[in-house]
């Protein structure tokens, strides 16, 4: 009786689990987000393609469905250096997305780039 408990409670726990992870697989990582896209304007800085290594755009200078559009779109044309746009990966690209669109202007924790 006691095992049958114990193991029912192992293979709740084991579901929760995987439920758990799948669920954290649909998003991206904020702060990768923004790592990444700090790091395509250095990349773009040091080939001398832009005047300075901060970000032209920050994250509140967008709503969360502004963002979403241009991620959905993959018009990446207004940030500028689109040879670095192009490099990045598909999970690059929802690192950076997650991270604007959690600071957008609308979002309850809207921040500029520093």
């Amino acid at each position: 009786m006691i095992k049958k408990i114990l193991l029912s409670i192992f293979g709740i726990w084991v579901v929760l689990s995987f439920i758990g992870v799948a669920m954290a697989a649909e998003g991206g990582n904020e702060r990768k987000g923004k790592y990444s896209y700090r790091k395509v304007y250095k990349a773009c800085f040091e080939r001398g393609a832009v005047e300075s290594e901060k970000p032209s755009i920050s994250p509140d200078a967008k709503t969360q469905a502004q963002w979403t559009r241009v991620f959905d779109k993959k018009k990446f044309d207004e940030f500028g250096c689109a040879e670095e746009w192009n490099k990045l990966s598909e999970a690059e690209l929802l690192d950076i997305y997650t991270y604007l669109h959690a600071h957008a202007a609308d979002s309850p924790s809207p921040a500029k780039c520093k």
